[in-house]
């Protein structure tokens, strides 16, 4: 970008740092991080699982894993969407 032009984004540009990006968002969509680590931890206790998954069939338990990951995943992000549509309809002030 030339210094002759002005910014289309000015808000975006001033924080240069992608830490304070990455904080803002997470500010701005709370349930998006606990979808993210939710779903990390389910990754995480299925690997463990596997080990000891008994005769229990491969593709079965990683069909188990696919769902519960997916499913707290889109769990979280139902509550996110609930909790921004009561933030914005019922906390938001009469005008």
């Amino acid at each position: 970008m030339s210094s002759g032009q002005e910014s289309v984004f000015p808000e975006y540009e001033t924080e240069t740092s992608q830490t304070a990006k990455l904080l803002r968002k997470f500010k701005e969509t709370p349930f998006v991080p606990v979808g993210m680590a939710g779903f990390a931890v389910v990754v995480g206790y299925g690997l463990y699982k596997l080990k000891h998954r008994g005769d229990m069939k491969m593709s079965l338990h990683l069909i188990h894993m696919r769902v519960a990951a997916q499913g707290f995943v889109v769990g979280a992000l139902a509550c996110g969407v609930l909790y921004s549509m009561f933030r914005e309809h019922v906390m938001k002030p009469k005008e």
